[in-house]
Protein backbone atom coordinates (compact mmCIF):
# COMPACT_ATOMS: atom_id res chain seq x y z
CA UNK A 1 0.00 0.00 0.00
CA UNK A 2 1.13 3.32 -0.73
CA UNK A 3 2.57 5.76 2.00
CA UNK A 4 1.42 8.83 0.16
CA UNK A 5 -1.40 9.76 -1.96
CA UNK A 6 -1.50 12.27 -4.91
CA UNK A 7 -3.14 16.13 -4.00
CA UNK A 8 -5.53 16.96 -6.43
CA UNK A 9 -3.08 19.78 -7.37
CA UNK A 10 -0.73 17.21 -8.58
CA UNK A 11 -2.76 15.57 -10.99
CA UNK A 12 -4.00 19.31 -12.28
CA UNK A 13 -0.56 19.76 -13.20
CA UNK A 14 -0.34 16.12 -15.53
CA UNK A 15 -1.80 17.29 -19.10
CA UNK A 16 -2.61 14.10 -20.63
CA UNK A 17 -5.81 12.69 -19.31
CA UNK A 18 -4.98 9.12 -19.65
CA UNK A 19 -2.03 9.35 -17.76
CA UNK A 20 -3.75 10.90 -15.11
CA UNK A 21 -6.15 8.10 -14.88
CA UNK A 22 -3.41 5.37 -15.14
CA UNK A 23 -1.44 7.38 -12.31
CA UNK A 24 -4.33 7.08 -9.61
CA UNK A 25 -5.60 3.55 -10.83
CA UNK A 26 -2.19 1.70 -10.61
CA UNK A 27 -1.98 3.52 -7.27
CA UNK A 28 -4.78 1.02 -5.22
CA UNK A 29 -6.82 -1.04 -7.43
CA UNK A 30 -5.06 -4.12 -7.28
CA UNK A 31 -6.28 -6.66 -5.54
CA UNK A 32 -9.15 -4.96 -3.57
CA UNK A 33 -12.30 -6.77 -5.22
CA UNK A 34 -12.86 -10.48 -5.54
CA UNK A 35 -16.34 -10.57 -6.40
CA UNK A 36 -17.59 -12.65 -9.64
CA UNK A 37 -20.18 -9.77 -10.29
CA UNK A 38 -17.59 -7.20 -10.27
CA UNK A 39 -15.35 -6.76 -13.23
CA UNK A 40 -13.00 -4.05 -11.28
CA UNK A 41 -9.61 -5.75 -10.20
CA UNK A 42 -9.93 -9.15 -11.32
CA UNK A 43 -7.33 -11.24 -10.37
CA UNK A 44 -5.82 -14.32 -12.34
CA UNK A 45 -7.85 -17.69 -11.76
CA UNK A 46 -6.75 -20.51 -14.20
CA UNK A 47 -5.24 -21.10 -17.75
CA UNK A 48 -7.85 -22.62 -20.13
CA UNK A 49 -6.94 -23.52 -23.75
CA UNK A 50 -7.22 -21.56 -26.65
CA UNK A 51 -9.86 -22.13 -28.92
CA UNK A 52 -10.52 -20.40 -32.61
CA UNK A 53 -11.79 -16.69 -32.49
CA UNK A 54 -10.70 -16.29 -28.79
CA UNK A 55 -9.04 -12.60 -28.65
CA UNK A 56 -4.92 -13.48 -29.15
CA UNK A 57 -4.79 -10.66 -26.59
CA UNK A 58 -5.31 -12.62 -23.93
CA UNK A 59 -2.96 -15.82 -25.02
CA UNK A 60 -0.23 -16.65 -22.60
CA UNK A 61 3.05 -15.83 -24.96
CA UNK A 62 5.47 -17.19 -22.88
CA UNK A 63 3.46 -20.53 -21.63
CA UNK A 64 3.19 -20.96 -25.52
CA UNK A 65 6.77 -20.82 -25.94
CA UNK A 66 7.74 -23.59 -23.41
CA UNK A 67 4.94 -25.69 -25.02
CA UNK A 68 3.94 -24.83 -28.33
CA UNK A 69 0.48 -25.19 -26.61
CA UNK A 70 -1.99 -21.87 -26.73
CA UNK A 71 -3.89 -21.40 -23.33
CA UNK A 72 -5.58 -17.91 -22.20
CA UNK A 73 -5.54 -16.60 -18.92
CA UNK A 74 -8.86 -16.68 -17.46
CA UNK A 75 -9.79 -14.37 -14.47
CA UNK A 76 -12.04 -13.90 -11.48
CA UNK A 77 -14.94 -11.72 -12.30
CA UNK A 78 -14.68 -11.91 -15.95
CA UNK A 79 -17.93 -11.45 -16.77
CA UNK A 80 -18.42 -9.18 -19.64
CA UNK A 81 -20.12 -6.45 -17.22
CA UNK A 82 -21.33 -3.22 -18.65
CA UNK A 83 -19.83 -0.11 -16.83
CA UNK A 84 -21.93 3.47 -17.39
CA UNK A 85 -20.22 6.56 -16.17
CA UNK A 86 -22.89 9.62 -16.11
CA UNK A 87 -21.07 12.76 -15.53
CA UNK A 88 -22.61 15.80 -14.93
CA UNK A 89 -21.03 18.69 -16.97
CA UNK A 90 -23.56 21.42 -15.74
CA UNK A 91 -22.28 24.68 -14.83
CA UNK A 92 -22.24 24.37 -11.07
CA UNK A 93 -19.58 21.69 -11.61
CA UNK A 94 -17.57 24.60 -12.71
CA UNK A 95 -17.15 25.91 -9.22
CA UNK A 96 -13.40 26.29 -7.34
CA UNK A 97 -12.13 27.28 -4.09
CA UNK A 98 -9.02 25.98 -5.01
CA UNK A 99 -6.64 24.34 -7.70
CA UNK A 100 -9.09 21.82 -8.43
CA UNK A 101 -12.82 22.35 -9.76
CA UNK A 102 -15.34 20.16 -9.41
CA UNK A 103 -15.58 19.50 -13.25
CA UNK A 104 -12.14 19.15 -12.97
CA UNK A 105 -11.66 16.14 -10.25
CA UNK A 106 -14.68 14.68 -11.75
CA UNK A 107 -13.17 13.90 -15.17
CA UNK A 108 -10.03 13.21 -13.31
CA UNK A 109 -12.88 10.38 -11.66
CA UNK A 110 -14.83 9.39 -14.90
CA UNK A 111 -11.37 8.77 -16.39
CA UNK A 112 -10.15 6.42 -13.91
CA UNK A 113 -13.23 4.53 -13.72
CA UNK A 114 -13.02 4.25 -17.54
CA UNK A 115 -9.12 3.11 -17.64
CA UNK A 116 -10.11 0.29 -14.70
CA UNK A 117 -13.31 -0.99 -16.73
CA UNK A 118 -11.07 -1.01 -19.81
CA UNK A 119 -8.18 -2.51 -18.19
CA UNK A 120 -10.54 -5.23 -17.10
CA UNK A 121 -12.26 -5.77 -20.29
CA UNK A 122 -15.40 -4.64 -18.90
CA UNK A 123 -17.29 -3.05 -21.76
CA UNK A 124 -18.06 0.62 -20.87
CA UNK A 125 -19.18 3.74 -22.06
CA UNK A 126 -19.64 7.19 -20.81
CA UNK A 127 -22.98 10.24 -20.67
CA UNK A 128 -21.96 13.71 -20.50
CA UNK A 129 -24.77 15.69 -19.45
CA UNK A 130 -26.50 18.93 -17.85
CA UNK A 131 -30.29 19.84 -18.70
CA UNK A 132 -29.54 17.51 -21.88
CA UNK A 133 -27.34 14.39 -23.15
CA UNK A 134 -24.19 16.56 -24.02
CA UNK A 135 -21.87 13.27 -25.28
CA UNK A 136 -22.58 9.75 -25.20
CA UNK A 137 -20.27 6.76 -25.74
CA UNK A 138 -22.15 3.44 -26.07
CA UNK A 139 -20.56 0.81 -23.91
CA UNK A 140 -17.89 -0.78 -25.71
CA UNK A 141 -15.04 -3.31 -24.85
CA UNK A 142 -13.50 -2.91 -28.72
CA UNK A 143 -10.26 -1.56 -29.52
CA UNK A 144 -9.93 1.98 -29.13
CA UNK A 145 -13.02 2.36 -26.96
CA UNK A 146 -10.55 4.01 -24.06
CA UNK A 147 -9.74 6.52 -26.69
CA UNK A 148 -13.31 7.41 -27.38
CA UNK A 149 -14.13 7.73 -23.43
CA UNK A 150 -11.14 9.59 -23.18
CA UNK A 151 -12.49 12.02 -25.71
CA UNK A 152 -16.01 12.52 -23.97
CA UNK A 153 -14.32 13.29 -20.95
CA UNK A 154 -12.09 16.15 -22.34
CA UNK A 155 -14.74 17.98 -23.89
CA UNK A 156 -17.24 18.01 -20.77
CA UNK A 157 -17.07 21.52 -19.73
CA UNK A 158 -19.80 23.22 -17.43
CA UNK A 159 -22.64 24.03 -19.74
CA UNK A 160 -26.64 24.97 -18.40
CA UNK A 161 -28.54 23.35 -16.19
CA UNK A 162 -28.81 19.98 -14.40
CA UNK A 163 -31.96 17.96 -15.29
CA UNK A 164 -31.59 14.51 -14.27
CA UNK A 165 -34.60 13.46 -16.10
CA UNK A 166 -32.98 13.44 -19.71
CA UNK A 167 -29.27 11.75 -19.00
CA UNK A 168 -31.41 9.12 -17.10
CA UNK A 169 -34.41 8.17 -19.37
CA UNK A 170 -31.58 7.94 -22.51
CA UNK A 171 -29.74 5.42 -20.42
CA UNK A 172 -32.59 3.28 -19.70
CA UNK A 173 -33.28 3.43 -23.48
CA UNK A 174 -29.93 1.67 -23.86
CA UNK A 175 -29.92 -0.53 -20.58
CA UNK A 176 -30.88 -4.03 -22.15
CA UNK A 177 -28.75 -5.73 -19.33
CA UNK A 178 -27.39 -5.57 -16.14
CA UNK A 179 -24.22 -3.71 -15.42
CA UNK A 180 -22.75 -0.81 -13.06
CA UNK A 181 -23.95 2.77 -13.95
CA UNK A 182 -21.99 5.69 -11.72
CA UNK A 183 -23.20 9.29 -11.31
CA UNK A 184 -20.94 11.94 -10.56
CA UNK A 185 -22.33 14.89 -9.42
CA UNK A 186 -22.20 17.46 -7.08
CA UNK A 187 -26.23 17.03 -7.11
CA UNK A 188 -27.87 20.20 -7.01
CA UNK A 189 -31.54 19.23 -6.80
CA UNK A 190 -33.95 18.12 -4.40
CA UNK A 191 -33.16 14.71 -3.56
CA UNK A 192 -36.37 13.11 -3.80
CA UNK A 193 -36.28 14.45 -7.63
CA UNK A 194 -32.32 12.77 -7.67
CA UNK A 195 -33.55 9.66 -6.78
CA UNK A 196 -36.66 9.61 -8.58
CA UNK A 197 -35.06 9.95 -11.56
CA UNK A 198 -31.97 7.49 -11.39
CA UNK A 199 -33.91 5.07 -9.18
CA UNK A 200 -35.69 3.01 -12.18
CA UNK A 201 -32.21 2.17 -13.23
CA UNK A 202 -32.40 -0.15 -10.60
CA UNK A 203 -35.18 -2.31 -11.96
CA UNK A 204 -33.48 -3.65 -14.26
CA UNK A 205 -30.50 -5.52 -11.89
CA UNK A 206 -27.95 -2.46 -12.38
CA UNK A 207 -26.04 -1.37 -9.59
CA UNK A 208 -25.95 2.45 -9.20
CA UNK A 209 -23.35 4.33 -7.32
CA UNK A 210 -23.80 8.44 -6.91
CA UNK A 211 -20.58 10.03 -6.21
CA UNK A 212 -21.39 13.45 -4.54
CA UNK A 213 -18.69 15.90 -5.54
CA UNK A 214 -18.48 19.06 -3.16
CA UNK A 215 -15.65 21.31 -2.82
CA UNK A 216 -14.52 22.14 0.81
CA UNK A 217 -15.98 25.67 0.45
CA UNK A 218 -19.66 24.33 -0.03
CA UNK A 219 -19.08 22.06 2.52
CA UNK A 220 -17.72 24.59 5.01
CA UNK A 221 -17.37 28.02 3.97
CA UNK A 222 -15.38 30.59 5.31
CA UNK A 223 -15.99 33.90 5.24
CA UNK A 224 -14.71 36.84 7.16
CA UNK A 225 -17.18 39.46 5.59
CA UNK A 226 -20.60 39.47 3.61
CA UNK A 227 -20.46 38.32 0.36
CA UNK A 228 -22.56 38.54 -2.69
CA UNK A 229 -22.82 35.12 -3.89
CA UNK A 230 -24.40 34.19 -8.08
CA UNK A 231 -25.69 31.24 -8.57
CA UNK A 232 -23.99 29.24 -11.34
CA UNK A 233 -26.71 27.83 -13.27
CA UNK A 234 -29.76 30.50 -12.37
CA UNK A 235 -27.60 33.36 -12.12
CA UNK A 236 -29.59 34.32 -9.00
CA UNK A 237 -27.81 36.41 -6.88
CA UNK A 238 -27.57 36.69 -2.63
CA UNK A 239 -25.90 38.61 0.25
CA UNK A 240 -24.49 36.15 2.52
CA UNK A 241 -22.87 37.34 6.03
CA UNK A 242 -20.55 35.13 7.91
CA UNK A 243 -22.81 34.58 10.62
CA UNK A 244 -25.67 32.94 8.06
CA UNK A 245 -22.55 30.82 6.44
CA UNK A 246 -21.52 29.26 9.53
CA UNK A 247 -25.13 28.66 11.22
CA UNK A 248 -28.22 28.28 8.65
CA UNK A 249 -25.90 27.11 5.15
CA UNK A 250 -24.37 24.49 7.13
CA UNK A 251 -27.55 22.88 8.68
CA UNK A 252 -29.14 23.11 4.90
CA UNK A 253 -26.09 21.77 2.89
CA UNK A 254 -25.97 19.00 5.68
CA UNK A 255 -29.43 18.11 6.02
CA UNK A 256 -29.29 17.67 2.04
CA UNK A 257 -26.16 15.69 2.30
CA UNK A 258 -28.14 13.98 4.85
CA UNK A 259 -31.29 13.52 3.10
CA UNK A 260 -29.82 12.36 -0.42
CA UNK A 261 -27.80 9.81 1.00
CA UNK A 262 -30.52 8.37 3.67
CA UNK A 263 -33.22 8.13 0.44
CA UNK A 264 -30.22 6.68 -2.40
CA UNK A 265 -29.65 3.68 0.25
CA UNK A 266 -33.23 3.47 1.02
CA UNK A 267 -33.52 3.15 -3.39
CA UNK A 268 -31.04 0.43 -3.13
CA UNK A 269 -28.50 3.06 -4.55
CA UNK A 270 -25.11 3.31 -3.55
CA UNK A 271 -23.96 6.99 -2.23
CA UNK A 272 -20.80 8.30 -1.45
CA UNK A 273 -19.50 11.86 -1.08
CA UNK A 274 -16.11 13.12 -1.74
CA UNK A 275 -14.10 16.43 -0.93
CA UNK A 276 -12.61 17.89 -4.07
CA UNK A 277 -8.89 18.43 -1.52
CA UNK A 278 -9.16 15.07 -0.74
CA UNK A 279 -6.45 12.94 -2.96
CA UNK A 280 -8.55 11.19 -5.67
CA UNK A 281 -6.64 7.86 -5.70
CA UNK A 282 -7.39 8.03 -1.41
CA UNK A 283 -11.09 8.54 -2.28
CA UNK A 284 -11.70 5.63 -4.62
CA UNK A 285 -9.58 3.27 -2.27
CA UNK A 286 -12.37 4.05 0.47
CA UNK A 287 -15.02 3.40 -1.89
CA UNK A 288 -13.54 -0.15 -3.20
CA UNK A 289 -12.70 -1.18 0.50
CA UNK A 290 -15.95 -0.32 0.89
CA UNK A 291 -17.57 -2.87 -1.64
CA UNK A 292 -14.87 -5.44 -0.69
CA UNK A 293 -16.58 -5.57 2.39
CA UNK A 294 -20.06 -6.32 1.35
CA UNK A 295 -19.37 -8.97 -1.39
Amino acid sequence: MRSRFLEPSVLAGISDLELVAKTVVDGFISGLHRSPDFGFSQEFAEYRPYTPGDDLRYVDWNVFARTEKAFLKRYRGETNTRVTVLLDASASMGFASHSVSKIDYARYMAASMCYLAVQQRDACGMIVFDDEVRQYVPPKSRQGQMARLLHAVEKAEPGARTDFGKPFHHFQQYQFRRGIAMVISDFYAPPDEVVKAIEPLRFRGTEVVLFHVLDPEELAPKFREPVVLIDMETKESMEVSPDYANTEYKAKINAHIEALGSKARGAGLDYHIVNTSQPLDESLRQYFIIREGRF
